[in-house]
């Protein structure tokens, strides 16, 4: 890929780890990576993969009794680790969600059942036409056994599919080229997790934020330099909002998180649920966003002043506006910022 070599070169990027948009890198993208010296990669294995590694023996739950995360090797993903998670949360959520679609699908069919039985629905076609909705309507059909006749139809549950399926809730493995002298197990599975800020810098760029569109550009130098642009103005703009975190609703507890387990949910602070139900600071004044802190400290201004009745040339001064204690405490940790 040119558009990797050039974009290390025009940022001074030595090592570039991409983190997969929504999870997945292809195949064929992970090849043409390998090619890219200095360049490391992280993503997540498809479900059918993970099965095949639970077939195989390679990954056994038993495993995740005394623990959620463990890393290993395996011979059909050479050069590469993988890092298999287990929340306990998500799958009791995932467990819940299944059942509870499961018996909802049962209730509408025992309604099909019902209208077979009573004659009022008949024949094959229609019967399956009608039972088709029922079990695509939540995405279960694979967990039932379907029998249709032109007077008759049964279902029942598929246990074995059930279990199956459960066997991988809350299951996830992380694929990364990433040497564990760079990013040990914990710190692969929180990169990965970070792809939520990555997707919430491309709202920054696209949104009100920095909008890097329309770009009026036409030469691919121009267009490269709006971009590097952009990407200072991100950058600036994410120092400042972790400079201001106590000022904003975020979470400044969330400031350790490499202490943090990379497994469990995340979970706010008391300090930050209290920020966000009172919209009040522990000082008493107002919580902020960036946007409107920004539009705070955009009551500083500077004025050019010129004695009136005065000739035009003659000696002019400045009167800048006095910081709040606000303002004062925002541009304070602004000053502290160091890189």
């Amino acid at each position: 890929m040119p558009q990797i070599n050039r974009l290390r070169n025009d940022f001074g990027i030595a090592q570039l780890v991409m983190v997969a948009d929504r999870g997945m890198i292809a195949q064929k993208t992970i090849n043409t990576l390998r090619e890219q010296q200095g360049v490391g990669w992280i993503t997540a294995l498809k479900s059918g993969a993970i099965r095949a590694l639970i077939g195989k023996g390679q990954l056994q739950l038993d495993l995740f009794d005394e623990r959620n995360l463990f890393e290993f090797t395996h011979p059909d993903y050479p050069g590469e680790r993988l890092v298999a998670c287990r929340n306990r949360q998500l799958a009791a959520l995932r467990a819940h969600k299944r059942e509870d679609l499961l018996q909802a699908t049962e209730k509408n069919l025992a309604k099909v059942l019902a209208m077979v039985q009573a004659g009022r629905l008949r024949g094959q076609d229609k019967i399956g036409l009608r039972v088709g909705k029922v079990v695509n309507q939540n995405k279960v059909a694979k967990h039932f056994t379907l029998e249709i006749q032109d007077q008759a139809f049964t279902f029942t549950r598929k246990a074995e599919s059930i279990a199956g399926e459960a066997a991988l809730d809350g299951l996830y493995v992380i694929r990364t080229s990433v040497p564990s002298s760079a990013m040990d197990s914990a710190d692969c599975v929180r990169h990965y997790k970070s792809l939520a800020q990555v997707e919430r810098a491309f709202r920054t760029f696209k949104s009100v934020d920095l909008r890097i569109r329309p770009i009026y550009h036409r030469l691919a130098d121009r267009v490269r330099a709006h971009i590097f642009l952009c990407m200072l103005a991100y950058y600036v703009e994410w120092h400042m909002r972790e400079a201001w975190r106590e000022l904003l609703f975020a979470d400044a507890e969330q400031a350790a998180k490499a202490t943090r387990d990379p497994v469990a949910p995340a979970q706010r602070s008391v300090s930050a649920q209290r920020k966000a139900r009172t919209r009040k600071l522990d000082d008493g004044t107002p919580a902020h966003s960036f946007a409107t802190l920004m539009d705070e400290l955009s009551m500083i201004v500077r004025n050019t002043c010129r004695a009136p009745q005065s000739a035009y040339d003659a000696a002019i001064f400045h009167i800048t506006t006095q910081p709040n204690s606000k303002q004062r405490c925002a541009i304070e940790l602004i000053r502290q910022i160091t890189l």
